[in-house]
């Protein structure tokens, strides 16, 4: 019999509460929006930037809630709602039920970090642990002060693997959340100039990102990409930690887990790799050079584990690329289809070198051209004109035909363009978008990427809406 993830007694102690309206027999799961909570949630009406939980509180109940958990100041205009946990801080409340529920846990839990690709690795991570046993992973992007302790009160007490996204955007940020974590195995993708607004330089950012080692257990194993600059700085976080182990991956010849080939076709990738000597060959259901490099990592963290290594290399042939971050459709056009992937989510200069490099390994159809729709980069501070410049040497490299570009950064790329290469360029995305639609043609790949806050993401759900998916699907070439 599956054992209840809360009991409304252990919530009371834990949450150090009290109750109202009576307390729930169990609690099924955990949520802090009402658009996604399931019946015989615990509602948390966190306080965010734009609104209050405690503003959908009767919602919640309405939906199907167990209980809500809710601060002093709202608890009386509350009260006749439904079950309530009283508390003083309702952040402080989750945390504390994350807290607890790692306390709890018998689970081997993996943490992940870096400047890029945290999220594809802890998918990877899913799938090459979830045959081996119950695992419990992040959900989508939830990787900051609330993200991360809203995952962990949501851990199933069973859990043999746990996988946690651990993200920042300043100094500082890393340390208390990894602390709730609590890892035995801490992974860094790779360190890039991101967030360069809020950090002096790039060993500053490797700096922050080193602060995850300092939440592993006594003994743990750190993680690090070899083939990046910063490996040498972060080897020396990960000494200075309690961590028993640094292991490497990369194509580096001293990685302990090597990629020796990658073969990249427009919808997959085989990687021949040695982890620790033991030759693997396996194939990625999701395409892209840098997604084959961390997928080493996830190796890598599997061997540590102790988990098995072939099912967890045959696992990751069913990888697929979310939305947002690769995700291919095909549509139809009157003159024929085109290739839509989606890599929209968010955008630095390594994501978006990596991304266009993906779309020069995609063939376009007969007279198709590779096209990049790209917003700005956003949080690099003094150095983001330079960075978006730069990015007109990857556009060339990669045989990519046209650039419309979007925004006062991306305008800096768009002037270092020769001509032949400029679709066309708007002050933003939604000005953007009529120029898009109407270049298209039969036959093109194209590629959108930007800045969460530009919100060039519309421009993927106005393709998507405006033209049908095609019948016939995606086809490989080498």
């Amino acid at each position: 019999m599956t054992q209840p993830l809360w009991t409304g007694l252990e919530l009371l102690t834990v949450l150090s509460a009290r109750a109202h309206g009576g307390l729930p027999d169990e609690v099924g799961g955990a949520s802090i929006d009402t658009r996604t909570l399931m019946p015989g949630d615990l509602f948390f009406a966190i306080k965010g930037e734009a609104r209050d939980g405690h503003d959908f509180v009767a919602d919640a109940l309405a939906n199907g809630a167990a209980a809500a958990v809710v601060d002093e100041a709202h608890a009386g205009e509350l009260k006749h709602l439904g079950p309530l946990f009283v508390v003083d801080d309702v952040l402080a409340a989750m945390m504390a039920a994350g807290r607890a529920a790692r306390a709890r846990s018998e689970a081997r839990i993996v943490a992940v970090t870096g400047s890029a690709g945290k999220t594809g690795t802890k998918e990877a991570l899913r799938l090459a642990l979830g045959r081996q046993g119950r695992t419990h992973a992040s959900v989508a992007s939830y990787n900051n002060h609330w993200g991360v302790p809203l995952t962990l009160a949501r851990m199933p007490r069973d859990c043999a693997y746990g996988i946690f996204e651990i993200g920042m955007n300043a100094p500082g940020e890393i340390l208390p959340l990894t602390r709730q974590v609590r890892p035995q195995v801490a992974i860094v993708t790779t360190v890039e100039p991101v967030h360069l607004a809020f950090f002096p330089s790039v060993a500053a950012i490797a700096d922050a990102k080193g602060e995850v080692f300092q939440g592993l257990e006594p003994g743990g194993t750190a993680i690090l990409n070899r083939d990046n600059p910063q490996f040498e700085r972060l080897k020396a976080h990960a000494a200075a930690s309690p961590a028993g182990r640094v292991v490497s991956f990369g194509v580096h010849e001293e990685a302990d887990v090597r990629a020796q080939r990658i073969i990249t076709q427009p919808d997959l990738s085989i990687v021949e790799a040695r982890v620790f000597g033991l030759p693997v060959t396996y194939r990625l259901g999701s395409p892209g050079r840098h997604i084959a490099l961390n997928s080493l990592s996830v190796l890598a963290a599997v061997h540590v584990l102790g988990a098995d290594l072939a099912i967890a290399a045959l696992s990751l042939g069913q990888l697929e690329a979310p939305v947002g971050r690769g995700e291919r459709t095909r549509l139809s056009l009157a003159g024929g289809d085109i290739v839509l992937i989606d890599e929209s989510f968010n955008a630095n200069p390594a994501s978006m070198r990596a991304a266009l490099a993906n779309l020069g390994q995609t063939a376009p159809g007969h007279r198709g051209r590779r096209i990049a729709v790209l917003a700005d980069m956003l949080e690099l501070g003094q150095e983001g004109p330079a960075l978006h410049r730069d990015l007109a040497e990857a556009v060339e490299e990669n045989g990519i035909d046209l650039i419309f570009a979007a925004g006062p950064l991306m305008r800096e790329l768009w002037q270092a363009l020769p001509g032949e290469r400029r679709g066309g360029y708007a002050g933003t995305a939604a000005d953007l978008e009529p120029m898009v639609i109407e270049a298209l043609r039969g036959g093109d790949a194209v590629m959108v990427k930007g800045s969460k806050a530009t919100k060039v993401s519309r421009i993927v759900a106005t393709l998507k809406d405006r033209f049908p998916a095609a019948s016939r699907p995606l086809e490989a070439s080498a």
